[in-house]
């Protein structure tokens, strides 16, 4: 059975209707999946495919984005299906009608608010997922500093050294694991629903104006990790964050640990794409070092 066709099958077994194909659209701008819509019947599907050895990537994908739905917050596309066929993994999702990746900024802030007053007994989740394509560790624990250093930092520290990315990385990032406590002095963060991924392009504004959403690298953590990201690549406006303020007021060291948080994924971007992403970490751990001084 052709791929696509086992595809069908699956939607209309999820459905509860009958899916007739009658077009598959490819659509850019990823760089981890094959993305496409399946139109047919008046109906709309999202698919994300790869290799089959990456079907717990879609599985942990799809329990994230039903984690964030049932916290009634933010809108994300709901799950449909997922399988394997044919040597490939693939995720159906909801096909949202995606208008502009700007606007309605305040709505989104007082949203992502609210997402992050859902909360959990533990920092973590209760399986792993992906950031990016990398593997991330959400082995659950009830110290938040402990947590994010040894599932975080250390992880992607770890990473770097296999690859080769040099010891003066290292050896400066072990002195500032050595002082990870010192930034959360006073400080004792809830165990918040994080999106765990949210830049700019995984998020959107539907045409009616709705907030989504998506690809998420969901856990439960400092509510501030997320609103760093939001700040690491730009992409959302002043009403944003004072929405979000205005809902939830952040702690006064949230300037310091912004970027203590954003080291993550810079981290990431080094192991998944080298480059000026290793003098980036640099800088971050040598201005963070100075903080502990």
């Amino acid at each position: 059975m052709p791929l696509h066709d086992a595809i069908v099958h699956a939607i209309s077994a999820a459905s509860g209707e009958a899916f007739r194909l009658e077009n598959v659209t490819g659509v850019g701008g990823g760089c981890i999946n094959t993305t496409e819509v399946l139109e047919g019947g008046g109906r709309r599907y999202f698919v994300k495919r790869n290799d089959a050895t990456r079907f717990d990537m879609f599985e942990a994908e799809s329990e994230g984005l039903i984690e964030i739905a049932n916290s009634m917050s933010v809108r994300v596309p709901r799950p449909v299906c997922s399988g394997t066929h044919a040597g490939q993994a693939y995720l159906v999702l909801e096909y949202l009608d995606i208008g502009h990746r700007a606007g309605n900024g305040e709505l989104f802030g007082r949203q992502l608010a609210a997402m992050h007053r859902a909360t959990h007994a533990r920092f973590g989740w209760h399986r792993n997922n992906t950031i990016g394509s990398t593997p991330q560790v959400n082995t659950a624990e009830h110290d938040w500093p402990a947590f994010y250093r040894e599932h975080r930092l250390r992880f992607q520290l770890e990473l770097a050294e296999e690859n080769g990315h040099g010891a003066d990385l290292l050896w400066r990032a072990e002195q500032l694991l050595e002082k990870l406590p010192a930034f959360f002095a006073g400080y004792q963060p809830l165990p918040s629903l994080l999106h765990g991924d949210l830049w700019g392009g995984n998020h959107a504004v539907l045409r009616d104006g709705t907030p989504v959403i998506f690809d998420p690298a969901v856990y439960y953590g400092d509510r501030e990790a997320d609103l760093a990201m939001t700040e690491l690549f730009g992409g959302f406006g002043p009403g944003f964050y004072a929405a979000y303020r205005e809902a939830w007021p952040l702690d006064p060291g949230y300037h310091v640990r912004r970027d203590l948080y954003n080291l993550y994924h810079v981290l990431n971007h080094l192991n998944l794409f080298g480059g000026g992403y290793r003098e980036q970490s640099l800088q971050l751990i040598d201005r963070l070092l100075s903080e502990t001084c």
